[in-house]
């Protein structure tokens, strides 16, 4: 299938080797790799990073293998979720650079260009998040409030 923005195909890529059982050489316990994420998180890491953090640092090949839940679940638990989704704050941050881009280089259409294909992303991922109840229903994206939502 295309891609939505290019009309290009996805590159292939590697894949973990399949793996159901927790692997003999890692170090940790289940109730170890969950501090671990707890306390990442609230040094400020992103939940993205927090797995690679595990894999590189610490040798652990999949956070849901060693203890069954996803990062976003151990953080739910630990009543430490974050108040938006992370790829929705990630794109939001991206189209404020674009504007910022834009507010100094005005004739520069292939920015305007993807910042309106950002914002019909950020657009469509609201919508998404509001139906299955992540974001409230009366949650709206403008480009003034973006600053205020990233605080």
């Amino acid at each position: 299938m295309a891609r939505m923005h290019s009309r290009r195909k996805g590159k292939s890529s590697s894949t973990r080797p399949h793996r159901t059982e927790v692997p003999d050489w890692i170090p940790l316990t289940a109730e170890q790799v969950e501090e671990l994420v707890v306390k990442l998180y609230r040094e400020g890491h992103p939940t993205t990073q927090i797995g690679i953090i595990l894999r590189d640092q610490y040798g652990i090949p999949s956070i849901k293998l060693v203890t069954g839940k996803k990062v976003y679940k151990i953080l739910e638990e630990n009543n430490l979720l974050p108040r938006y989704p992370e790829d929705l704050t990630n794109l939001v941050r991206k189209s404020m650079r674009m504007r910022n881009h834009l507010a100094d280089n005005k004739k520069d259409i292939y920015t305007k260009i993807r910042l309106r294909k950002v914002e019909s992303k950020i657009h469509r991922l609201s919508k998404y998040y509001k139906k299955i109840g992540k974001l409230p229903k009366d949650w709206r994206y403008s480009p003034d409030q973006a600053a205020i939502m990233l605080r």
